[in-house]
Formats: structure tokens, sequence, C-alpha cells
């Protein structure tokens, strides 16, 4: 199944959730939010959102840091 992620395409396996892709993406889910056509999409509702054909996400990660 063909997904755009951050703008770019991306296939995904049929009937993946998006803590199924997170994995195949190797990306720790503790620090990032998600974008899922259009709205934010709280942690709890990861295991349960299955990905569509032609879905959008953006998937932004939170960087710690200063002085």
């Amino acid at each position: 199944m063909h997904l755009q992620i951050n703008g770019e395409p991306h296939t995904a396996e049929v009937n993946s959730t998006i803590l199924d892709l997170l994995a195949s993406l190797a990306i720790d889910p503790s620090r990032i939010a998600i974008e899922y056509n259009g709205l934010i999409l709280r942690k709890e509702s990861w295991s349960k959102t299955v990905l569509e054909d032609g879905d959008k996400l953006e998937i932004v990660h939170f960087v710690g840091g200063g002085c």
C-alpha cells in the first residue's frame, strides 16, 4: 500500500497500524507526534488506527537540548 510520510512516498503492509509503521521505520514512538490525514492523533489511537492506501502522515520528532 502507498503512503505519503512527511511529503515523501512510502509503502506499508496491508492492515498495518500506525504502531506497525513506526516499528518498520525504526522510529521510537515516545518522542514524536503524528498528523494523520490532517488530524493530530492521540498516542492511545496509534495501535487501533489501520492505515489505508493513500494516507498522508506527518511525523514530528521532539528534540531536547539547551544550555
